[in-house]
């Protein structure tokens, strides 16, 4: 078990460089599934989720190099035919492009239903209405999503998404590149790691316009070579320390970002009273009054972000006034709240709506990480919050945060990180 042990109450000062966009690297890994050929892929973050997909390329039969901790060489050129590691798709939610990436490259997959955080029922139905749409025939079986292209192979298609899906979205672009026939996405997602699939794709050969738009369109190739990649900066960890500087009070500097990904997070901070300073690849929060009331209501790229929605949490938890947050992406996703609660944060969750009223302090205690960002947004209350704070089951952060504990330890923050495979869980006590 690791747990992540936090002495609050210090500002955060410094400069931060943000690592490479998790949510783009776990759909350009599998996609090199696709490409004959070496591909070298730079700003690869060193995070537990690209860890597993490197191995279940690997235990495929791919030949992977790791050039420096950031910089990778996977050539698939001989990959095998073969069934993609049950007991390590089940571990992360991305598995599932491997249906995409088997699909366009054997002309068929059969990959076991993904894992990864619990915060709510997220089906793959249309991922699967894509695949049929593309021509596939798509079957669950015992586990098992079983997907099988016609004997010439898929002839592409058009496909209406009912709700905007990122992953969707870009498991249909995976499927479809190799496609004998164009295919058009219709509603979809426009998040900037969908961008950066489609650029990847297009180095190695690939024919993908409109990525960045509701309407993608895929048009045939015959195959994709080899060649190199960089992948953009991660706009959630760059949102995830310019929360913790709001909250903390600090004047932070990040660096290695994209401003434009960044305006719907600065837009709030700003709002909330917090100085935002954008430079041409940085910027700079700074925070020395209290933090005022917001509302933010999560919505699909452009607009704010769900994956930041517990980090701004913990930001209203310590503003003057009353907050409220309206969930548009998932189901539920507040079960992080509780662990709030439990340092004094005062919460009130109905359904897809949470009510913050503001309190002068957090205070310290033993918290458990309910999920990736959740995760995230522990690490933030208990930096800002006084005494200690010890946050468990942080394996859950590890899987989209690199190196954590040293980029907030160069910020000034006083944070362990403890490895203790037999520890107990944190007992509920009242």
């Amino acid at each position: 078990m690791i747990k992540y042990m936090i002495r609050g109450g210090t500002p955060l000062n410094g400069t931060v460089t943000i690592s490479g966009a998790k949510n783009a690297a776990v759909g350009i890994l599998p996609a090199t599934l696709l490409v004959k050929g070496p591909c070298r892929i730079e700003n690869i973050p060193d995070i537990s989720d690209i860890r597993l997909l490197l191995e279940i390329l690997s235990e495929m039969g791919a030949s992977i190099r790791r050039l420096s901790p950031n910089t990778i060489e996977i050539d698939c050129t001989h990959a095998r035919d073969a069934v993609a590691p049950t007991e390590l798709v089940r571990r992360i939610r991305a598995s599932y492009y491997f249906i995409g990436a088997q699909l366009g490259r054997f002309g068929h997959a059969r990959v076991a239903l993904p894992g990864g955080c619990n915060f709510g029922p997220r089906p793959i139905d249309q991922h699967i209405k894509g695949f049929e749409a593309m021509g596939a025939e798509v079957q669950l079986q015992n586990g098992y999503v079983c997907a099988t292209a016609p004997e010439d192979g898929l002839p592409g298609g058009r496909v209406n998404l009912d709700v905007v899906s990122v992953g969707a979205t870009m498991n249909i672009m995976i499927g479809a590149v190799l496609a004998k026939g164009t295919t058009i996405i219709e509603n979809a997602a426009k998040e900037p790691h969908i961008v950066d699939l489609a650029n990847f794709l297009n180095a190695m050969g690939a024919k993908i316009s409109g990525a960045g738009t509701d309407v993608i369109k895929i048009r045939s190739v015959s195959a994709l070579h080899g060649g190199f990649y960089s992948i953009i900066p991660d706009q959630i960890e760059a949102g995830t320390y310019m929360a913790a500087a709001a909250a903390t009070g600090g004047d932070v500097l990040v660096q290695n970002v994209i401003p434009k990904h960044m305006d719907c997070i600065s837009a709030k901070l700003r709002e909330m009273g917090a100085q935002v300073t954008e430079y041409d690849d940085a910027i700079r929060v700074v925070r020395t009054g209290r933090l005022r009331r917001a509302n933010v209501k999560t919505l699909p790229y452009p607009g704010f972000p769900t994956d930041m929605q517990s980090q701004i949490a913990v930001c209203m938890a310590l503003a003057k006034g009353t907050s409220i947050i309206t969930e548009g992406i998932y189901d539920t996703r507040f079960r992080y709240c509780a662990e709030l609660s439990r340092m004094g944060a005062h919460i009130q969750v109905d359904n897809k709506v949470a009510v913050i009223d503001g309190v002068d302090a957090l205070h310290g205690c033993a918290v458990k990480a309910c999920d990736l960002r959740a995760g995230a947004a522990m690490v933030i209350a208990g930096l800002a919050a006084d005494e200690v704070t010890t946050v468990e089951d942080a394996h859950f952060i590890e899987r989209g945060y690199e190196n954590m504990v040293e980029k907030l330890t160069s910020l000034g923050a006083h944070i362990r990180r403890i490895e203790s495979p037999d520890a107990p869980s944190v007992q509920r006590v009242g």
